[in-house]
């Protein structure tokens, strides 16, 4: 198996100090395989400032943003660079996976280990505040009747995870031909917003973790949560479900490491995570983001994780994205 090697100059980082199991990690590392401002780069920041918070680390932790391929430059860098490196950690998700499900990543699920998921973002579709789209209903009629008439986009590449549920939600609605469809992929569902607020794309499908600014700041609509209730940090915005359109789509939010990280360091992650995920500050800040706190850590994670792999696998199978 060939696996891409990244050059030195590209992924050149200052290298952290030291992790011992039993013992507070020191100068650990987190990488957001993503521009600042997304549902990764929350992730990173926010583990990051609470890792501090609670002593589990000494000093702060340094956040690396590193965008590429939709995190497969930083699954790259990983695996060939810092297999063992017990100091670093990963920001990833349902996006990652399902890219390595599509075989968009240089190497398999198992070639990093994954250590906890602390919760899931909700899908969410949105157009621009100035919008003449009002409604999922008005959105999903455009979409099967005239698919070619709007540019949609996402964090993630064609057949990326924001794009299956776009898709899903347009099937649902009523369009037979899903590659009639226009994607357009940004490395963050941030650059996505933008450029539609610039007027050069129509739908946003992303998490409401990576635009939640933008929401609160009025600049966008959202027309629908891909959720089952009502997301709690914004309990006004309907659901898909609530509309006649009976499709959710989750996006938890998680973290892996090394591959060759041994198994004293991975299970001290896994407790200072679950420590974490326990305390007032995550559960704060994660629903104040607009997740949902869930936990998975270690081994269960892990089983977890191959069986999303290939749940994505089959869904993509299913709409033609691959064979």
């Amino acid at each position: 198996m060939k696996i891409l090697a990244p050059t030195s100059a590209v992924f050149g980082m200052a290298m952290a100090l030291g992790l011992s199991a039993g013992a507070p990690a020191s100068a650990a590392e987190c990488i957001a395989p993503s521009n600042p401002g997304g549902g990764w780069d929350f992730t990173c920041r926010t583990i990051g400032r609470i890792l501090t918070e609670l002593d589990l680390v000494d000093g702060n932790v340094q956040v690396t943003n590193m965008p590429g391929g939709v995190g497969a430059v930083t699954y790259a860098m990983v695996v060939n660079e810092r297999p063992d490196d017990p100091e670093l950690i990963v920001a990833t998700s349902t996006v990652g996976i399902t890219q390595i499900a599509q075989g968009r990543y240089p190497a398999p699920v198992d070639a990093v280990r994954y250590l906890a998921m602390l919760g899931a973002d909700v899908g969410v579709i949105a157009v621009d505040d100035d919008s003449p789209i009002q409604s999922l209903d008005e959105l999903t009629e455009i979409m099967a009747n005239d698919p070619g008439s709007i540019v949609t986009a996402g964090s993630s590449g064609a057949g990326g995870w924001d794009h299956i549920r776009l898709l899903m939600v347009a099937r649902e609605g009523g369009l037979n031909t899903l590659g009639d469809l226009r994607w357009v992929q940004f490395d963050g569902g941030t650059d996505a917003v933008t450029q539609m607020m610039g007027g050069q794309i129509d739908v946003v499908s992303t998490d409401m973790g990576e635009i939640a600014g933008f929401v609160d700041s009025g600049d966008i609509r959202i027309l629908a949560a891909l959720s089952d209730e009502p997301i709690p940090a914004f309990p006004d915005i309907p659901t898909a479900q609530s509309q006649g359109i009976d499709v959710t789509g989750y996006n938890w939010r998680g973290l892996y490491t090394g591959g060759e990280v041994s198994d004293a360091e991975y299970d001290q992650w896994v407790s200072d995570l679950e420590t974490l995920y326990n305390s007032e500050n995550w559960q704060t800040a994660a629903v104040e983001f607009g997740l949902v706190p869930i936990w998975r850590g270690g081994a269960d994670f892990e089983a977890y994780v191959r069986e999303q792999e290939k749940v994505m696998a089959d869904i993509s199978r299913d709409i033609g994205v691959i064979e």
